[in-house]
């Protein structure tokens, strides 16, 4: 019989039914008996339930990415060797650049339904960081507002799975992209920011409930969670207009008087000492 820790390696290529009928037989015998791992395969099936209702991601611009990625590999000084050795060293490296750039298209491809947990993960982060830097100002506001929602959806996945360290980690992620746009949203389009708001709000609702469903209810996403609500609050309430002091509302300004000197009495001479014998 399987033990535990290959029958959990297989759990995931099983319950998507990417084993042959041999391979299932020995994982379907230990399943019979355990009901740690049998309840194990009831979450991954209830996770990719949840994963395919959730929008799927969008193309991605393998092309500009590896042009970029290709750019700061190092380069290497061309050494001549006899004919022979020549061309078997270039087959080799050719052989090995076709390898690495197969496993670079096979990462690029499936980097962006990587979840936090997944090896894939720095890849994904890394095309996310290329896409923010080549994006023009035009369009900086739509893809924060994409990449503020892929936060919530790893969030909501990472509780669900019950793994709450990492289901706050992206919650934190969430809360800086959030921060970053919020200049953007207060100056945007009222109706489209207010709806894009919205947004937001329900898929953090949506992580609270997973977090709760899934009997965690776990403190440190709890806080999270109304950290970024308090910050979506924020961005909701309209900025403070400081009144001018010179303007008056309502009445008419009375000019203050313009003050007058105060006349001052003619000193009188003094009487002389001719005047003073008469």
């Amino acid at each position: 019989m399987l033990s535990h820790a290959t029958t959990r390696d297989w759990l995931i290529p099983y319950a998507d039914g990417m084993l042959a009928s041999d391979e299932r037989r020995p994982i379907d015998g230990h399943l019979a008996g355990c009901a740690a791992c049998a309840a194990e395969l009831r979450e991954v099936r209830e996770l990719n339930l949840l994963l395919v209702t959730l929008p799927p991601a969008p193309p991605v611009a393998f092309a500009p990415f590896w042009l970029k990625l290709q750019a700061t590999l190092p380069q290497r000084r061309t050494i001549k060797l006899p004919t022979f050795a020549r061309y078997r060293k270039l087959g080799l490296a050719f052989a090995v650049a076709a390898s690495a750039a197969l496993a670079a298209a096979s990462a690029a491809l499936a980097a962006p339904s990587a979840l936090p947990d997944n090896p894939l993960y720095p890849v994904k982060q890394l095309e996310e960081s290329l896409r923010v830097a080549v994006t023009p100002s035009s369009g900086q506001l739509p893809l924060k507002l994409y990449l503020a929602g892929e936060r919530l959806r790893e969030a909501q996945a990472m509780a669900y799975d019950h793994k709450p360290r990492l289901a706050a980690t992206s919650l934190r992620a969430f809360g800086v992209i959030v921060n970053d746009a919020s200049a953007a949203l207060k100056h945007a389009d009222p109706r489209a920011a207010s709806e894009d708001l919205k947004r937001l709000r329900a898929d953090l609702d949506a992580v609270e409930r997973a977090n709760v469903t899934r009997n965690d209810d776990d403190a440190d996403i709890k806080q999270v969670v109304a950290a970024d609500l308090d910050e979506i609050d924020r961005i909701e309430q309209p900025e403070a207009v400081t009144p001018d002091p010179t303007l008056i509302i309502g009445t008419q300004a009375t000019p203050q008087p313009t003050p007058q000197p105060t006349p001052r009495p003619t000193p009188r001479p003094e009487p002389s000492d001719d005047e003073h014998h008469r």
